[in-house]
């Protein structure tokens, strides 16, 4: 393999790993918000903020622990058939199916580029555009700038109110590095095919 690829593979299974390893200690942020949802139900006023921000971080855990998932092959497949098969084998399927996996994340890094234009207040059919203005205001104009481009944040349903665009962002991170992490794995399947080991 030549040498970008494997420094490609390198850096990208090194960054995932070492997110997935501070990521995981994201369950803990969880039961605590948990906890204390339970204990201010109980002895004092139920908190507003709990339940949305439980699931925003379960949204993060989840999200930003796939990748990680995926390095690890830790994801669910189906052994019936796989399990019995050679290296090679396994080898050839896994590069077919990675195909349909980077499809599929393309896919979700699309839509979730494109919800978080809408929840910075982008309402237009060219996502894109407005983040390459949104950028070069930021370059040119500092935070202002940027919140001359950006319109009416958008915010949850609920009782809490919570902006949403944090969360979207975490949302694309994610997929993004869930690409990366496919990609990585494509150039090892492909090297495994040419007897090579990365």
């Amino acid at each position: 393999m030549p040498g970008f690829a494997r420094a490609y593979v390198r850096w990208v299974d090194g960054f995932n790993m070492g997110l997935g390893r501070v990521i995981m200690y994201g369950l803990f942020v969880m039961m605590a918000i948990l906890l204390w949802s339970s204990v201010s139900k109980t002895f004092f006023r139920p908190s507003l903020w709990t339940l949305e921000l439980a699931q925003f971080a379960m949204v993060t855990y989840f999200v930003l622990g796939g990748p990680y998932s995926l390095k690890a092959g830790a994801h669910v497949r189906m052994d019936l058939f796989y399990a019995e098969w050679s290296l090679r084998k396994k080898a050839w399927m896994d590069s077919i199916t990675v195909f349909l996996l980077i499809f599929y994340l393309g896919v979700l890094l699309y839509g979730s580029l494109t919800s978080t234009a809408f929840s910075l207040g982008y309402f237009g059919d060219h996502p894109f555009e407005f983040y390459r203005d949104l950028i070069v205001a930021f370059v040119t104009g500092g935070p202002d700038g940027a919140s001359e481009v950006m319109g009416h944040l958008e915010r949850s349903r609920t009782a809490f109110r919570a902006y949403m665009w944090p969360i979207k962002v975490i949302m694309t991170f994610g997929f993004f590095l869930m690409l990366l992490q496919a990609i990585s794995e494509l150039i090892k399947d492909i090297a495994r095919l040419r007897g090579e080991t990365i």
